[in-house]
């Protein structure tokens, strides 16, 4: 590794860092996206309670919303229950935008990562390319060590950046995937809520 990142000259570090925060953002996302985080079943346990309650506490409400995404859009559901119909649609609909916010959070910054790093790795090759010039113009042909140096420098970042790159693409694609799926369950739940609602009422 050390030698790899003597060799793609000081763009390997740029590289390098690139990969470390991916990598922790890949991390800490699949274990903030997972279904058990979102909707834990300890909260959807507590539906028919829910639906049955008054309007919560500013204390209950902040207990409920930091619990989980899932959280945050039923105190929604649950303090606007008295609400004017198309009030309380924009705020359930606030409420999840919310809670879809939470859920991309670090998200920009891994595709950002996905598409800088090929741009470091082409940078680094055009580097590359430049150093075997000076060095062919400085010695000519004949210095084979300068020009191993710069193709060197030119193929190692690419692969670096191209290496650093795929797998940031696949994960932000994934996760972009994962949102939408966990977000449409939110929403499924809310209304399962809502309809819960209704039915004590009804009652």
């Amino acid at each position: 590794m050390g030698d790899m990142l003597a060799a793609g000259g000081w763009l390997m570090l740029p590289i390098a860092l690139c990969s470390v925060i991916g990598l922790a953002i890949v991390i800490e996302r699949a274990w903030m996206l997972r279904t058990e985080r979102v909707a834990p079943s300890s909260l959807t346990a507590q539906m028919t309670q829910l639906a049955r309650s008054a309007p919560l506490t500013a204390a209950d409400r902040q207990a409920l919303e930091a619990h989980c995404p899932l959280g945050k859009v039923w105190a929604e559901v649950v303090a606007c229950r008295d609400a004017a119909i198309d009030v309380r649609r924009e705020r359930i609909e606030e409420a999840g935008r919310r809670a879809a916010h939470e859920m991309t959070r670090y998200l920009n910054t891994l595709g950002t990562i996905a598409a800088v790093t090929p741009l470091l790795g082409l940078l680094g090759t055009v580097a590359g390319m430049i150093h075997i010039f000076s060095a062919m113009t400085e010695a000519g042909l004949g210095d084979a060590q300068a020009l191993a140096g710069g193709i060197g420098q030119a193929l190692v970042t690419t692969a670096a950046g191209l290496c650093v790159a795929i797998p940031a693409l696949v994960a932000y694609r994934y996760f972009i995937g994962r949102v939408e799926q966990q977000g449409l369950m939110l929403e499924q739940m809310a209304s399962r809520l809502i309809e819960a609602q209704r039915r004590t009422l009804a009652r």
